[in-house]
């Protein structure tokens, strides 16, 4: 075993983001490093029960400078729709001072970062070294980001781009318009992850070389650095915590693999009318359901925005909530059959780790990359058709979810066959475990 090392963690202010770096400060602390995460306050008592090694991961509180056009107190991507989020990058970057003095008393050998593009330069200042840690699909940075193109190429593939079908389609292209739009001051999303990328010491990439070697190869290739795999660095089954028991009695009235399960994520904020089109989707499957998405636009609570008549028509069977839950107990209850997600990287992580079927409606161009990922290159999943104004019918809902759950149909069973096979070869003997010890290795080598 190598020497023991102190890491930073300074992950983006997403839940998906800071749980990702969680989970890996936890396979660390397990390995005896010792790790300092820095977050905002408010994260605490989500992220507190997560920490499962409290004498080894000290949570380092950052106050979050207030910004033009932020709303005051808000300090992460859950407290504010999304358009806003570039203000809360900047806010993270106004940070830099308290960073520095962290990393000057802390002294760390690794500081671990994903949108902070400026931790290299601290890390040299400081004579640490610095990890790119990605909690997004290496198919998605091999497209959207090589050196060299311009956020406008990310609809074409590059030179040398591995033969996928992991490719944006027709007018999706608008959707990764967002590269180019200021993230920060004075620094576009795209130059954000682009000046992370050219100058870390190493890249991490929360994935396994069984889906997407392929891709990590021509990032390594590209960015002239070695490119590490984490595995899928999720929380193992007997560290999670109980289901809350009004879930877990609520989930028992049902059928083993009957209920079908839809979350959106921590940032996603619907249109009135899409979270209804969304509602009556899951009534139209005729399935019991448990929806849980953030209240719509212009709503304080999913309650007041439902559909007329909807609570009384689905009330033995269906649940609409708009608070957070807690996703993987969730997933793992027998009654859970299918898993109807917005395939940010976390939640596809736990899709196909998980038993149910897979059906995936991507918002974020991020999102459109794991979905063709795992619907046509993997062929685990099945995809929303999109209606010609980009939003999803009722109809196509239901339609996707009773594909893949009516026992005899041949998408379904071909899903089906194929989650099966690519969990049980994650799931075989040591195969992710091998991962983190050979992550760890590398890590000790680098420092």
């Amino acid at each position: 075993m190598g020497s023991k090392y102190h890491a930073f963690l300074f992950p983006w202010f997403a839940f998906g983001h800071m749980t990702a770096f969680l989970h890996l400060a936890n396979k660390l602390a397990e390995k005896g490093h010792k790790i300092t995460l820095l977050l905002p306050k408010r994260v605490l008592k989500q992220l507190e029960p997560l920490n499962l090694f409290p004498k080894s991961i000290v949570f380092h509180i950052l106050t979050i400078p207030s910004v033009d056009g932020l709303p005051d107190g808000a300090e992460t991507t859950a407290d504010i729709p999304i358009t806003l989020e570039g203000f809360l990058a900047s806010a993270m970057d106004r940070t830099r001072g308290q960073v520095e003095e962290a990393v000057r008393f802390g002294k760390p050998d690794l500081i671990f970062f994903d949108f902070a593009h400026w931790i290299p330069e601290v890390a040299r200042e400081y004579g640490a070294k610095c990890v790119n840690y990605l909690t997004i699909s290496a198919a998605c940075v091999a497209i959207s980001f090589v050196p060299g193109r311009s956020p406008d190429d990310c609809a074409v593939p590059p030179p040398g781009y591995p033969s996928s079908k992991v490719l944006l389609r027709g007018q999706e292209a608008n959707i990764l318009s967002f590269l180019s739009y200021p993230f920060g001051d004075g620094v576009t999303f795209y130059e954000r992850i682009m000046t992370g990328l050219a100058n870390c010491d190493v890249i991490s990439i929360r994935t396994c070389r069984e889906i997407e070697g392929k891709f990590c190869d021509f990032i390594e290739k590209e960015f002239q650095r070695k490119v590490l795999f984490t595995g899928p660095m999720l929380p193992e089954p007997d560290n999670i915590k109980p289901l809350e028991n009004r879930w877990n009695h609520w989930l028992n009235r049902f059928e083993p693999g009957s209920v079908v399960y839809c979350s959106l994520g921590s940032q996603i904020i619907l249109e009135k009318e899409e979270f209804q089109e969304l509602c009556l989707g899951m009534e139209l499957t005729g399935l019991p359901f448990l929806v849980a998405v953030k209240p719509p636009k212009g709503a304080s609570t999913v309650q007041e925005a439902l559909p007329e008549g909807f609570e009384e028509r689905v009330k033995e069977r269906g649940v609409v909530s708009g608070e957070w839950v807690q996703q993987p107990m969730i997933l793992a209850h027998p009654s859970i059959g299918c898993f109807v997600s917005h395939c940010g990287f976390g939640s596809m992580w736990e899709s196909l780790l998980s038993d149910c079927q897979i059906v995936l409606i991507p918002h974020l161009g991020e999102q459109i990359f794991n979905t063709r990922l795992m619907s046509e290159e993997l062929e685990v999943s099945v995809e929303v058709k999109r209606e010609e104004t980009g939003w999803f019918s009722k109809e196509n809902i239901s339609g996707a979810v009773r594909s893949v759950m009516d026992k005899d149909t041949e998408l379904g069973n071909l899903v089906r066959r194929n989650h099966a096979k690519l969990k049980e070869s994650l799931l075989s003997s040591g195969v992710i475990s091998g991962y983190v010890s050979k992550y760890v290795e590398a890590l000790e080598k680098l420092v």
